[in-house]
């Protein structure tokens, strides 16, 4: 069945509505911003804005040419009592993967898992530093101990912190200065700095959002592991990108420095995994009070997984999204295909139309960062993909999900999507833009070079 908010996504679970809430959600904290700090503008948002915005990898075009989102060796394997799934888009996880099985050709690991069970596979790929996971159904996660854990925890929540001694609704929307440069762009985060520490989709498309918005923000990715560039095509306009190691700013004193010249800083790494370079939100928050601080996580931060990594199509797989969309419900995206085996282990598993987690976890926590700084305030957003599949999974299609409940938003349409072209330095970029517009203008930016900019701020 078709979403009734966004048609084009059809599948038993309304991907489309949560894909509108959560793009609600920013709205209206843009809105919000926009007016504590004097700017009268219209701040909305489309369902073909979401629509397009929710699939940026498939739109992405370099010199013309799609991108290939998903590595060989990601995806569903048959193991001999079940399925799992994989993630090796990075080099160090198809690495990890290869160790695990003995082989990184793609039929020499779908025949050693299909003679190991679920469990054992897992486990030998996470001894080795890589991420997988058995697929459940949705009772069956229901009573994993993570899930258990979770249970009580909202998807996204925010601890407010101090007051700010300089609050951005006591700037000029301009900037810091107070003094408006000719032409000024009356955009509401226009002047405020974001430190970017993220990774994969959901942290990116929170700070690409925020960026377009107007905010100055500096991504930093360590030497030793870059983003996989495609990824970053697809999350990187309106940054500016700097290849440092965390160990050697912080040791240096230049990681302070841009902490306390910032506004905000997003996490998107596996929690407890920036500690040890000052970065654990509570130490941020103890050391530099004055930020908002942005914390994602695949699981959430509590219970025996809190400091796992996970991906959007692991959650997916862990929570039962696999199998409500398998191959006895609809296929969903047909990136699933690999090492598909029907049988004894039960029907094939599927995936959501788009990364429907990964997007609305990382907008959600756009909207929390968006709502502090509204308030003047200090403080913690904390967001987690679970969050997100629990709350898809209580939205099946046709029991009651009509889009209620959604303010403001027009018919849902299923339209070509609008795409930007720029010439950059990694060549000609087609992608398109954020879900959300102000003045009735679509929001982009320019895609600058991966990790040719300077360890500072550019803002006055």
């Amino acid at each position: 069945m078709a979403s009734p908010v966004i048609p084009a996504w059809s599948g038993p679970l309304d991907v489309g509505f949560l894909a509108m809430q959560s793009v609600s959600r920013a709205v209206d904290a843009t809105r919000s911003l926009a007016r504590a700090r004097g700017l009268d503008v219209q701040v909305d948002t489309t369902p073909a804005l979401v629509e397009s915005s929710y699939a940026a990898i498939d739109h992405l075009r370099v010199d013309g040419t799609p991108v290939e989102a998903w590595g060989p060796l990601s995806g569903f394997f048959a193991a001999a009592d079940g399925w799992v799934r994989l993630h090796g888009n990075y080099p160090h996880h198809l690495r990890a993967i290869a160790s695990a099985v003995g082989t990184d050709a793609r039929e020499g690991v779908t025949a050693s898992i299909e003679r190991t069970s679920a469990d054992e596979v897992v486990k030998r790929v996470l001894e080795a530093g890589g991420i997988a996971t058995r697929v459940r159904t949705p009772q069956e996660w229901a009573e994993h101990p993570q899930a258990r854990a979770m249970a009580d925890e909202l998807w996204w929540q925010v601890e407010v912190g101090e007051a700010r001694e300089d609050p951005i609704t006591a700037r000029a929307s301009h900037g810091r200065s107070g003094r408006a440069p000719a032409g000024a762009p009356s955009l509401p985060l226009t002047g405020v700095r974001v430190l970017d520490l993220t990774r994969v989709v959901a942290g990116p498309m929170a700070t690409q959002l925020l960026a377009c918005l107007g905010a100055d923000v500096l991504r930093v990715d360590p030497p030793s592991r870059p983003e996989l560039l495609d990824a970053y095509l697809a999350s990187g306009m309106g940054k500016r990108s700097v290849a440092a190691d965390l160990g050697a700013i912080s040791g240096s004193g230049e990681l302070d420095a841009l902490l306390a010249a910032a506004d905000v800083v997003v996490l998107g790494y596996r929690p407890g995994s920036l500690a040890r370079f000052g970065l654990a939100p509570e130490t941020l928050r103890e050391r530099h009070p004055h930020l908002v601080i942005g914390s994602l996580s695949a699981w959430g931060e509590a219970g025996p997984w809190g400091e796992r990594a996970g991906f959007d199509s692991i959650v997916q797989a862990a929570t039962g999204i696999g199998v409500v969309f398998g191959s006895e419900g609809s296929s969903g995206n047909a990136e699933t295909g690999v090492g598909k085996r029907p049988g004894a282990r039960g029907p094939r598993p599927g995936a959501l139309p788009v990364q429907a987690l990964d997007h609305s976890t990382g907008y959600v926590l756009a909207a929390g960062i968006i709502d502090l700084l509204a308030a003047g305030r200090s403080g913690i957003v904390r967001a987690h993909l679970l969050g997100a599949a629990r709350e898809l999974l209580s939205r099946f299609v046709g029991r009651g999900s009509d889009g209620s409940g959604l303010d403001d938003v027009p018919a849902g349409t299923s339209a070509t999507p609008t795409t930007i072209t720029q010439q950059t330095p990694h060549g000609t970029i087609a992608t398109v833009p954020v879900p959300v517009r102000v003045g009735g203008t679509t929001l982009t930016g320019p895609i600058r070079e991966y990790g040719g900019a300077d360890l500072s701020w550019t803002t006055p």
